[in-house]
């Protein structure tokens, strides 16, 4: 980070805090306070500020500083509808393609590794494990242009995973799902993966809005 430039800098450590909930959604601040917070002067911190609002993180008002947003439950399930089509699509693409012995002792490993966090109860290590391997899978996918896609979504799906991970049940299912999933790809059966993977994505899209919901108090279905 000290090597990047200063706009940069500001960008990264700001959308840091927000992603991680360190300035949760409704944290307003003015220009000179988030200068004063990141130590940093308030050109670069007005660029980084564009860019985030550009991403749907914060709202900017001029004279009147930024707020971070916070996602309704019905922008978070349209969030996921579009995301999670592109990441099965991006499975089905990754076993047409087909994976080599070292791409999938990879991803095999880093199943063994959630597994073992399942048993310890560990929810916040197997979560990290689940973006990489489901990163490993859209980054074999060989389509630049849907990786790109995923990758703007990605921030604002990261956030509303962060605020329930405390009230999801152990993920004995997904890592079944994952292990079904894999064994798909590795074997070239790209109709059996997409299949798998839709499967995956609508149970785990469906208990992430549920949990969201009773989390702000709203019944289950909506």
């Amino acid at each position: 980070m000290a090597r990047l430039p200063a706009r940069e800098r500001a960008y990264h450590d700001l959308k840091y805090r927000i992603l991680e909930g360190r300035l949760p959604p409704g944290t307003t601040l003015l220009e000179t306070e988030v200068a004063s917070l990141l130590s940093l002067s308030r050109t670069p911190v007005r660029e980084a500020l564009i860019r985030l609002e550009e991403e749907g993180l914060v709202d900017v008002r001029p004279r009147h500083g930024i707020t971070v947003r916070a996602l309704s439950i019905e922008e978070i399930e349209q969030i996921y509808q579009v995301f999670s089509t592109l990441e099965v699509k991006a499975a089905q693409l990754t076993a047409r393609r087909g994976i080599s012995a070292a791409d999938y002792e990879r991803l095999d490993g880093i199943l063994s590794q959630m597994e073992r966090a399942t048993k310890r109860g560990d929810i916040a290590q197997w979560s990290e494990l689940d973006d990489l391997f489901h990163a490993e899978l859209v980054a074999l996918c060989g389509n630049p242009r849907l990786q790109g896609m995923l990758r703007q979504l990605w921030d604002q799906q990261y956030r509303a995973r962060i605020a329930i991970a405390g009230l999801r049940p152990l993920p004995v299912i997904s890592d079944k799902e994952h292990r079904a999933i894999l064994a798909a790809i590795r074997a070239g059966d790209e109709a059996e993966a997409t299949r798998l993977h839709q499967q995956h994505r609508d149970r785990a899209d469906t208990l992430l809005l549920s949990l969201l919901r009773q989390q702000q108090g709203q019944p289950s279905g909506g």
